[in-house]
């Protein structure tokens, strides 16, 4: 029993440093740029309802007529529950406007500030702690 207790208390340091990695994955800094915002139009073409954030993808064609399709991340389920949000709230083919800090490696994903649908701005549930959206 002892010595149950000793290895368990040896190896809590361990499991604490490895712990802290788990939990800064979701760093809005590191993936994203605060100072990089885009603005677009487009149609909802797939909805991922799941935790640790929802994320939503939108086709958005340019003037050129370039088809991009955005990885737009929305908040935790549970606190877009709390704002009203339901899985059904977007679905394919709605068209939304978003507002967002685009990711630092260019790709297109985007941390939504702002998600517009019907003429209604929907809470996005930014992870930026920065934005005035979470007040």
């Amino acid at each position: 029993m002892k010595r149950g207790l000793f290895v368990g208390l040896a190896l809590a340091p361990a499991l604490a440093c490895t712990a802290a990695p788990a939990r800064a994955h979701h760093s809005f800094a590191a993936q994203y740029n605060a100072d990089n915002r885009i603005e677009f139009e487009g149609t909802v073409t797939r909805m991922e309802w799941m935790s640790p954030h929802i994320y939503f993808y939108v086709d958005v064609t340019d003037a050129s007529g370039e088809l991009t399709n955005y990885a737009v991340e929305g908040g935790a389920p549970t606190r877009l529950y709390r704002q009203g949000w339901q899985p059904d709230t977007l679905q394919p083919g709605d068209t939304v406007s978003v507002e967002g800090a685009m990711a630092h490696d260019g790709s297109p994903m985007v941390n939504a500030s702002t998600i517009m649908k019907d003429g209604r701005r929907l809470f996005a549930g930014t992870s930026n702690p920065d934005d005035p959206a979470n007040n």
